[in-house]
């Protein structure tokens, strides 16, 4: 099938958004041909934020079998609208990553024209893909999934068990015949063994597009916390960075605190393999899934989010991880302590993560449900 991949942003841009496009375009690319449709720098008619005007796409897709579009996408999302208004065919494949929101009055405005058109674009979808139901039915979609909940197929994203993986540092038990579980078992018990130090790790854009993601929230957190015994490593780049660090600074945890930029998928399997614990703290309801806390849990790392809705399912809480209430300080930090000073916790916590990302997780069972949709 010839598939068109449309997408507001795509590697090597760091974003969730486009990063799931990525691995589901890798996912698919065996029994199909996927053509991927992003906002080059120059290209489009009018960008803003990681909105893109792209009408001359209304003239490339009578070629395609079927249109996937990842949605929200201001600007172009309404181009896939209106061309659908004319041509049944391609079929529509609809993967709603998130709700429309705007907060400045320019993103208020240029969302206006999405949530218009929102329903009519469901219903030219022959499927909406969903990572999580749970965020659905707390969405601003909820009414129409009450109504047709058999057009929606929620398919969990999915992370590459072979690459993130706990780290096996003793080289003693690296023999093949110990299985796979044992080595991890072996890897956490090394892990913790003459450790004193907690190193948090928070992965996430820090651009504007990206204010949501709460590490404001996570740095006050830490600096209210009467353990000191930790270190932040923030993965991550944008035009917040510095106001970030200049938090961490007037703070005086910026010793503490370590930005690193964006890293090689090598360098960033490498962090979360040496990360005792990932927080994600997330203070709205645009962070719908969290694709990084998955690749956390593969990796044999504990994580902290926030109960919101979808990503409070991704793992079961206190088992796994912590939940906290979105955007509060203080319960954050209530929740860090509780991982920095148990470290029994936190070593059961590596395990479960693990074996929950091998149990729902795996690429390789979310392979088979995408491939079902195509054909």
């Amino acid at each position: 099938m010839k598939i068109a991949s449309i997408v507001c942003t795509f590697p090597p841009y760091a974003g969730g958004i486009g990063n799931s496009a990525f691995r589901i375009n890798e996912l698919l690319k065996d029994k199909n041909e996927i053509t991927v449709f992003t906002p080059a720098t120059t290209k489009p008619w009018f960008r803003y934020g990681l909105g893109a005007f792209m009408p001359q796409l209304f003239w490339k897709l009578n070629k395609f079998d079927y249109i996937y579009l990842h949605y929200p996408f201001f600007g172009t999302a309404e181009v896939v609208w209106f061309f659908k208004l004319f041509f049944k065919k391609p079929k529509l494949i609809l993967h709603y990553h998130m709700d429309v929101r705007g907060l400045r009055p320019l993103a208020r405005l240029l969302s206006w024209p999405s949530r218009l058109i929102r329903r009519s674009l469901l219903n030219q979808a022959e499927t909406i893909i969903t990572a999580s139901l749970d965020y659905i039915k707390k969405s601003q979609i909820k009414n129409y999934y009450a109504a047709q909940p058999e057009k929606f197929k929620e398919i969990p994203f999915g992370v590459d068990l072979e690459k993130f993986q706990p780290k096996i540092i003793n080289q003693k038990i690296n023999d093949q015949a110990i299985s796979k579980a044992q080595k991890i078992v072996h890897y956490v018990n090394d892990k913790f063994i003459k450790k004193h130090r907690v190193n948090v790790l928070f992965v996430g854009g820090l651009d504007s597009a990206h204010y949501f993601k709460g590490v404001e929230v996570l740095l006050n957190a830490l600096f209210l916390s009467t353990n000191r015994n930790w270190r932040l490593r923030i993965v991550g780049e944008g035009n917040l960075r510095t106001h970030y660090e200049e938090i961490a600074q007037h703070l005086k945890i910026n010793n503490q605190v370590e930005f690193v930029g964006n890293l090689s998928e090598a360098d960033l399997i490498r962090t979360f393999q040496e990360a005792d614990l990932f927080v994600l703290p997330s203070i709205n309801s645009n962070e719908a899934f969290g694709l990084v806390l998955i690749e956390a849990l593969a990796c044999g790392v504990p994580v902290i989010a926030s109960d919101l809705p979808g990503v409070r399912r991704v793992f079961e809480d206190n088992k796994q991880g912590l939940l906290v209430e979105a955007g509060n300080v203080n319960d954050l930090t209530k929740k860090l302590e509780l991982i920095f000073n148990d470290e029994k916790r936190r070593k059961n916590m590596a395990l479960a993560a693990r074996q929950l990302a091998e149990q729902k997780y795996d690429l390789k069972k979310i392979k088979i449900h995408l491939e079902s949709l195509f054909i």
